[in-house]
This record gives structure tokens, C-alpha cells and sequence, in this order.
């Protein structure tokens, strides 16, 4: 399975030195902000605040990294992948399936590993950015959490020596996050968004690898993840409700367009056709010896027969129970964009039971809203 490493394309035109070393760059100006006032006023704050600096963790201590594994074979098991119902993927040999799952799982994992560097910048930027001293003692422990995430995905990717480019839409939508010029932009951005992706991917890949480590890693991983989401539902909200109109809509057509750039990225929540290939995924088809344009017709075959990537019982779907929920729960959907989504074919989702569960860190019971759904 062993591939050269690939570096991640660039959206701008950086200079010379950037390319060699592997950097791209990115104007993000914004407003630091210091605060003389050390009360914590909000008392679900303190207490996330104070939950995030016990549930610090040590990744080297903490996980068994001699643990081996195999680059060759599938990380996941294969009935819980996903692709296991398009007709394409049944009709492929075993030893193409294993190839096939082996590299999909590979490009998925790279995108945790860039994700995270995105996460680690935006939680930076927040922690200079919210007006709140609150605010900031939480944004400098979700900077270490992201900190803990680059390094334990860049240490498991680099066991299986493989790690692919970062999607153009996922790197465009944290770009436009770190560029905008407000903080609840960033927290919405990061926080609800990304992470909302990010948090359902976890807990997906949580039930479905077949690796001791992997698993122990996404455990740890989903944890942060839930004291995340939960901040930006208690600092946003509180935010949000304090805005004049005219502030609170431009909060609002930031979420939307958000929303319909994540499109760009899973292909949308009816399970559509991205509208330009990802390079990376691209490359894994190829690496595991599958003809992209056959691998296409038969995405086409599937959903003429039906098939969409979202109705998995198994699964946790993160427009319909993360990323809509969060934002419609602290007033970041008005009267306004919800014309807008409709426009769009972007369904709204106001169930938060499942995030809800994660952001109390209960896999169990989110397992359970899930598979009763």
C-alpha cells in the first residue's frame, strides 16, 4: 500500500519558500481584544472551563503506540463503511475491496489530521479574539486540546505511511473562517460547522475500525470533541441574543454560506454530486487500482438506484443531527436565510438529541437516538 507522501495543493499562489517547505499562507486580520474585567459571569463557562482542565490528556502516556498495524488492510470493517451497498464496490474482488477501504480510510484519516491543524489556528484565533475573559481561558484549553490532535493523527498516519492532500472545500471553508472578521464568524465556523463534521466523522470511524488504537485514539479524541461543541452552543447563543438585527443577519448569511460551502466537501445532505472532484480522493481511488470516471458512474448507478451515503442506521449524520441542529438552537438560522436554504435544497434540522448526548460526551445514548431513528 506503501504511496510517496503528498503534499497538500495550495489555493493561493504562495512564493517559492512556501512550496518547498510545505506552508500556504493566508490573510486572516483580526481584532485582538483585551479584556480588564476578570469576572466569569457565565456559570455554564466556569464549569466547562474547569471540566477541560481535568479532562486533559497525555497522548504519548495515554495510548499504546507500540500497538502494530497493518497499512496493507482495511482499518474498518467493511459492513460498516458505507460503500458496501453501491453496486460498484459489491462487484469489485475481495482483494480490490480491501484496497479500496484500505485507501478510503487512509484519505479520511488525512483529513482529520489537516482538519485539526484548522482547528488548532481558529482556536488560537478565538482565544485573542472573544471579548470575554471567560471566553478566553476556555478558547486557550480548546488550543491545547487541537494541539493533542495534530500530533496524535500525524503519529497514527505516520504508521501507516500515507497521508493525502487536504480537500479543497474543507481548506476553503477554514480559510473563510480564520479570514472573518468577527469572532462569533470564527466560533461558528469552527465550532458548529467543522467540528460538527468533525464530531460525526469521530464517532463514525469510533464504531466502524477495526483497530485497537485507532479506536482508543478517537475515544480520546471525541471527548474534546463534545466540550467543543458545547462551547459553541453556550457562547454563541449568549452572543447571538445580544445582537441588533442587521449584526445578527450578517451572522446568519455567514452560517448559510458555510453550510452550502460543507456541500463542496460530503457532497451534500441529499447525498448529490460534489461539483469538482477532490484530488485526494481521486488519488486513493487510483492507489487502490479503481479507474475514477468507473468509480463515478457507479456513484450514478447508486443513487439512480436509490442509494444515499446518509441513511446508514449506524450512523451519525452531521447535517441532520449536528451541524443544522447547533445552528438553528442559538439563533444563528433567521426568517431571512431560511429562504435561503430552501433555495438551496439544503434541508433544516431542529432535533439536538444527538448532539446534544455527544456534547455530554454519552456515545451511548447518541448510539441508541441513532439506531432508533
Amino acid at each position: 500500500m506503501a504511496t510517496p507522501q503528498a503534499s497538500a495543493p495550495s489555493s493561493a499562489s504562495p512564493d517559492p519558500h512556501s512550496v518547498l517547505s510545505g506552508q500556504d499562507r493566508i490573510e486572516a486580520p483580526m481584532e485582538l481584544c483585551w479584556q480588564f474585567d476578570y469576572a466569569i459571569e457565565i456559570e455554564k463557562l466556569r464549569n466547562l472551563y474547569s471540566k477541560a482542565k481535568q479532562a486533559q490528556w497525555d497522548a504519548e502516556q495515554a495510548l499504546d503506540w507500540s500497538t502494530e498495524v497493518d497499512p496493507s488492510r482495511p482499518l474498518v470493517d467493511e459492513e460498516r463503511f458505507g460503500f458496501e451497498e453501491i453496486p460498484f464496490v459489491q462487484r469489485l474482488s475481495k482483494s480490490e475491496r480491501e484496497a479500496f477501504t484500505a485507501h478510503v480510510a487512509a484519505y479520511r484519516l488525512s483529513q482529520f489530521l489537516h482538519g485539526e491543524q484548522g482547528a488548532l489556528m481558529t482556536a488560537a484565533a478565538l482565544t485573542h479574539a472573544v471579548p470575554d475573559y471567560e471566553g478566553k481561558l476556555y478558547a486557550a484549553t480548546q488550543t491545547m486540546d487541537e494541539a493533542r490532535h495534530v500530533e496524535v493523527f500525524q503519529k497514527y498516519v505516520d504508521k501507516i505511511a500515507l497521508v493525502y492532500p487536504m480537500s479543497p472545500p474543507l481548506k476553503s471553508l477554514i480559510d473563510a473562517t480564520l479570514a472573518s472578521e468577527h469572532w462569533v464568524k470564527v466560533a461558528i465556523g469552527m465550532n458548529m460547522v467543522i467540528e460538527g463534521l468533525a464530531l460525526g466523522a469521530f464517532h463514525n470511524m469510533r464504531r466502524q475500525t477495526t483497530c485497537s488504537l485507532l479506536r482508543a485514539l478517537v475515544e480520546g479524541v471525541l471527548r474534546d470533541e463534545s466540550r467543543h461543541v458545547a462551547f459553541g452552543n453556550v457562547y454563541v447563543g449568549e452572543a447571538i441574543s445580544r445582537m441588533e438585527d442587521d449584526e445578527r443577519e450578517d451572522v446568519a448569511q455567514f452560517a448559510f454560506e458555510a453550510l452550502r460551502e460543507m456541500i463542496n466537501t460530503t457532497g451534500g445532505p441529499d447525498g448529490r454530486q460534489r461539483p469538482t472532484p477532490d484530488p485526494g480522493f481521486r488519488m486513493a481511488l487510483e492507489n487502490a487500482g479503481i479507474e475514477p470516471h468507473d468509480f463515478a458512474l457507479g456513484m450514478k448507478e447508486a443513487r439512480e438506484q436509490g442509494f444515499r451515503p446518509d441513511q446508514n442506521p449506524d450512523s451519525i449524520h452531521s447535517f441532520k443531527d449536528l451541524m443544522m441542529p447547533a445552528l438553528v438552537r442559538v439563533g444563528a438560522v433567521t426568517e431571512r436565510t431560511r429562504a435561503l436554504y430552501e433555495e438551496a435544497r439544503i434541508p433544516l434540522y431542529e432535533d439536538a438529541s444527538v448532539l446534544e448526548a455527544l456534547e455530554n460526551n454519552d456515545t451511548g445514548a447518541a448510539d441508541g437516538l441513532v439506531e432508533g431513528a
